[in-house]
């Protein structure tokens, strides 16, 4: 009886160590993978070093594949309005400030360019008011030119009577449609800004 005691008090110790030592096998390490390509996002902004081609997009930023920050069509804030003497390009030197705010979002911005659509007002003859519209858009273009934007970011086309704003004979309606617009593309193609210059007192 004694020995049989013995002999189950052995075969559990036996038994036990056979099942720790099965345990102490069975387990192992994962593997660690050997990461070769650079996956690393200094800006955080979703896009990977080796595709990002803006490095410093701000943070919070809605980007594009490319890692560059999208652009939105905001005409409320760059909604500018110039006053001019009827029947005249001439830019008044009050709205310089104006103008120069957006040769600084054009300097910010290198990979955009902008399209300056001159207009005109239904009075006077139809050929008069087309060179009209092309001379606003030109006398704008000259003014951003000369505060040291490219010739090459900005195309000009003039549309003289045939896009109104406003319809109707009243005096506002003429002077809302004496305007040039200048849209804004961005380095993925997409609408940035709507830019309205106005030949009168704005709306």
């Amino acid at each position: 009886m004694k020995y049989s005691a013995c002999f189950i008090a052995l075969l559990t110790i036996f038994s036990f160590s056979t099942n720790a030592a099965e345990d102490e096998y069975t387990y192992m390490e994962p593997p660690v993978a050997n990461q070769i390509a650079d996956l690393m996002d200094d800006d955080k902004d979703g896009v990977i070093n080796a595709r990002d081609l803006c490095a410093e997009t701000p943070v919070g930023s809605d980007i594009n594949n490319d890692g560059c920050e999208r652009y939105k069509d905001d005409t409320e804030d760059w909604d500018l309005k110039v006053l001019f003497a009827n029947d005249s390009s001439r830019i008044n030197p009050v709205f310089i400030n104006e103008l120069e705010s957006m040769v600084s979002f054009l300097e910010k911005y290198p990979e955009t360019s902008i399209e300056l659509q001159g207009h005109a007002s239904i009075v006077g003859k139809t050929n008069y008011n087309q060179a009209l519209s092309e001379r606003r858009a030109k006398k704008i273009k000259d003014a951003i030119v000369s505060m040291g934007v490219s010739p090459d970011r900005i195309k000009i086309v003039g549309y003289g009577e045939t896009v109104v704003d406003a319809t109707g004979e009243s005096p506002v309606a003429h002077a809302v449609n004496r305007r040039v617009v200048a849209t804004v593309v961005g380095y993925d193609h997409d609408l940035v800004k709507e830019w309205t210059v106005f030949t009168t007192r704005p709306k």
